[in-house]
């Protein structure tokens, strides 16, 4: 079926359209809270394709993983958010947690190369992977939360923004031919190379 050949395409295009002109930047200057924290996953190139990414991986291992890796994701960013201990609540403390670049440039590369590989290492690894991962996201989106801004609202803007990034993800991964998932993940891989020599 046409359509469904297209579909995969057509995700992709709308997920990227989503992202800022300045594609490896992030919003910033809101006085608003859920519709600032919705929008903030996609204003940044590298948080819009991991988050993405992590559906076409989920998808791609089957399985529990379908909704595990998704679920996993979300939940460590709002466990920082709502216990101060990691993630979204530690930029919202104003805790340092060096390497948080590199780490969100990391998983951009790393998810890529295991869509790009098909790699099904199982839940016992891909769990903790997707969470540090997710936390150092987390940790981006909390620290730069807008002054002023809803936290609550924020939150549950940017928890929405990423499921439907999720989703994305397994939706494109349902309808796209092997070669052309191994494809995007290989153009993932690449754009989170790119995060890392910039």
């Amino acid at each position: 079926m046409v359509f469904a050949r297209l579909l995969p395409g057509a995700a992709f295009a709308a997920a990227v359209a989503l992202a800022s002109p300045a594609a490896f930047a992030h919003i910033g200057n809101h006085a608003d809270g859920f519709t600032h924290g919705f929008t903030h996953p996609f204003g940044g190139l590298d948080h819009l394709l991991a988050m993405v990414a992590v559906g076409l991986w989920a998808l791609q291992q089957g399985g529990r993983a379908r909704y595990a890796l998704p679920l996993t994701f979300m939940a460590s960013m709002a466990l920082g958010f709502s216990l101060d201990l990691g993630g979204f609540g530690l930029g919202l403390g104003g805790i340092d947690l060096p390497y948080t670049e590199t780490g969100i440039a990391l998983s951009v590369l790393a998810l890529g190369l295991a869509i790009a590989l098909s790699l099904k290492p199982g839940l016992g690894l891909a769990l903790p992977v997707t969470a540090l991962f997710a936390l150092c996201h987390g940790y981006a989106h909390g620290a730069e939360m807008p002054e002023g801004a809803a936290v609550l609202l924020y939150g549950a803007g940017m928890l929405l923004g990423t499921g439907l990034l999720h989703g994305a993800g397994l939706l494109a991964a349902r309808y796209a031919r092997l070669p052309l998932l191994r494809a995007a993940g290989a153009a993932t891989a690449a754009a989170g190379l790119a995060l890392l020599v910039i």
